[in-house]
């Protein structure tokens, strides 16, 4: 089973942020351990990387996601999703819509987010960190 993991569950792992963390950490433990295929979008990389500046060095931060390109399957971002994202108006949350577009692109079964209403109109399902571990444990 393939999932894509949103930036927000990414960032809850990286920061320790509670009450997040535990059920981040164990959903990145199961895509290092193979339990489950885990993918992200190339931006989310782009966006964490600037995001964590508040918590960690530019060689902290250069590492950590050099160590999540070891456990997960990037998608990559093309001239196609983003018109397929742009044109996409009833998806009101660009960033979310082409979130969309990469797990479809990747074929993935879920999307884990903790922003389950931003993706109310996703063809793909969406599921919060808690309902993933509680269905799949």
């Amino acid at each position: 089973m393939q999932v894509l993991l949103d930036t927000n569950i990414l960032m809850d792992y990286l920061t320790e942020r509670e009450p997040f963390f535990h059920v981040a950490h164990k959903i990145v433990l199961w895509c290092k351990n193979k339990q489950y295929d885990g993918v992200v979008a190339a931006h989310s990389i782009v966006d964490m990387f600037f995001i964590l500046r508040k918590h960690f060095t530019n060689a902290e931060r250069r590492q950590m996601l050099l160590a999540f390109l070891e456990i997960l399957k990037v998608e990559s971002i093309d001239e196609e999703k983003l018109r397929l994202a742009l044109r996409n108006e009833p998806f009101t949350d660009f960033e979310d819509c082409l979130q969309v577009e990469c797990a479809k692109s990747a074929q993935v079964d879920y999307i884990i987010t903790r922003n389950e209403k931003d993706y109310a109109l996703s063809d793909i399902p969406v599921l919060s960190p808690e309902q993933f571990v509680e269905k799949f444990s």
